[in-house]
């Protein structure tokens, strides 16, 4: 026989990917890869939720809800307490303590850098006898639930780079976020929703210009399947969700099978993941359609409930909003649920801002430990608060000008608390210097905070990679140590 086709190098390319390319659709849908498509109207059979693709030991919990406060909470202020600061308050931080730290451009031209104790009182809570500030007296309140470690340390000393290091393990944008990485390692525990969600909030003041870039919540170089999938404060829950007018559901299940064939037939021809990646998103979308109107509906939650989240509960995008939605996706089998809310960077209006900005998520973050521990989650359910870096201990600014207190960036030590999941509750890890400027004692680096999550979560931080542009990538990069102290 005589073939008189000619075969271009992209026709060879494209043709001896066709294996690579069933095996992808194969691997990322499951058994959808496989199933028959649908007549118009009728319902797909549920398929079960997608097994854990890689566990290396049994895993403490089963998710994680990241409350991540952007724009650096003052770790002074708030639960690093260092009574000998009141009486230095105006004297210059020593030269020794401050050891020739790299400081922002805000105050590495100030001549003049006195030290600002706290402004808050503090008082000891529970057995665990934990320091926490007069602003946060719910979370107070559930002190023995909680893990604080006040030896955080970062690398990173401006707000886009150090969260985008805390959430990637790299400063620059690229890298898959954390819940990539899980979505990719764990997969999903539900075929109602993504195995990754976003939401956003910030004070109501908008008081600082923080920014929530996409690639905070992106896939790096993983399939853009593992990205987070935001929810929005107004509107339609998720963009695009609702059919155009004049769709019924059943012409968009028709419209969607017909599309699944086109774009199988050219992932066949291909071999290309992302088309794969669509075909699954298309039907995410779709079903999510059902599923995402009652997630949202928090109307029907008894009002015990709603009232422990405070009176901001039932306003769409506000902190308390997202506490309880967070609550309610993990409830639905929802991997990583990521809670982002701006309004922490006080460089000139801690003297205000800061009240204000506790009163808005002191209650909502331990109405959402209460909520989980209540309904018997909170032991497999990692809860982690915190910021990207600290704030410096002495002022930002003059000092005699108490108006306009603030505190510039901090990126040596800082305090975050985590709960559940696997964490040792009511305990204090980790020790700053008398002056809450540089870690005294068993520093944790981003890295080791990483390394922990993936611990808990069953993963070997060094085993969980992905091979791109000839190197094997993992979240942590190539550092990265468990912090056994906090483990329970």
């Amino acid at each position: 026989m005589t073939f008189n086709k000619l075969l271009t190098r992209r026709a060879l390319f494209g043709e001896g990917a066709l294996g690579l390319g069933g095996a992808a659709l194969a691997a990322l849908l499951g058994e959808e890869a496989l199933a028959a498509p649908a007549k118009a109207g009728a319902r797909r059979p549920a398929s079960g939720p997608q097994q854990p693709k890689i566990l290396h030991y049994a895993p403490k919990a089963k998710r994680v809800i990241y409350l991540l406060q952007n724009g650096a909470p003052s770790h002074v202020d708030l639960y690093d307490y260092k009574p000998k600061l009141r009486e230095m308050m105006g004297q210059e931080i020593p030269p020794s303590v401050q050891g020739g730290q790299r400081l922002s451009t805000m105050t590495a031209g100030q001549k003049s850098r006195p030290l600002l104790p706290n402004i808050t009182e503090f008082r000891q809570y529970g057995q665990s006898g934990a320091w926490v500030n007069s602003f946060m007296p719910h979370i107070a309140s559930v002190a023995d639930d909680l893990c604080f470690v006040k030896s955080m340390h970062t690398d990173a000393i401006n707000h886009a780079p150090a969260i985008t290091f805390v959430l990637s393990g790299a400063e620059q944008p690229g890298r898959p976020s954390m819940g990539a990485w899980l979505s990719y390692g764990l997969g999903s525990e539900t075929k109602e929703l993504p195995a990754f969600v976003v939401m956003t909030s910030r004070d109501k003041e908008a008081s600082c210009g923080q920014i929530f870039y996409d690639y905070y919540w992106g896939s790096g170089f993983l399939p853009t399947r593992y990205q987070g999938v935001k929810f929005r404060g107004s509107g339609d829950p998720v963009l695009y969700l609702s059919n155009p007018s004049g769709m019924s559901r059943e012409v968009r299940r028709g419209l969607l099978d017909d599309l699944a064939k086109l774009n199988g037939l050219k992932l066949r021809e291909h071999g290309d993941p992302e088309i794969a990646t669509r075909i699954a998103q298309y039907e995410m979308a779709y079903r999510m359609q059902t599923s995402v109107p009652e997630l949202t509906d928090v109307s029907k939650e008894p009002k015990h409930i709603l009232d422990l989240y405070g009176p901001d509960v039932q306003r769409p995008g506000s902190f308390a909003y997202n506490c309880l939605l967070a609550r309610r996706l993990s409830e639905r089998g929802v991997r990583f649920v990521q809670l982002m809310h701006a309004g922490w960077d006080q460089h000139r209006n801690l003297s205000t801002q800061l009240k204000i900005q506790c009163q808005d998520t002191d209650q909502p973050s331990a109405a959402l430990i209460k909520d989980l521990k209540q309904r018997g989650m909170l032991d497999d359910t990692l809860v982690i608060w915190g910021g990207e870096f600290g704030r410096t201990v002495f002022v930002q600014g003059d000092i005699k000008d108490t108006k306009n207190w603030g505190r510039d960036h901090h990126p040596r030590c800082f305090s975050i608390w985590m709960a559940g999941g696997g964490i040792k509750p009511g305990v204090t890890y980790g020790e700053t210097d008398d002056y809450a400027y540089n870690v005294a004692k068993d520093p944790v680096s981003v890295h080791d905070f990483q390394a922990t999550i993936l611990h808990l979560l069953g993963i070997d931080h060094t085993k969980l990679t992905y091979k791109f542009q000839g190197r094997n990538f993992r979240l942590t990069d190539v550092h990265g140590e468990v912090v056994k102290g906090i483990l329970a």
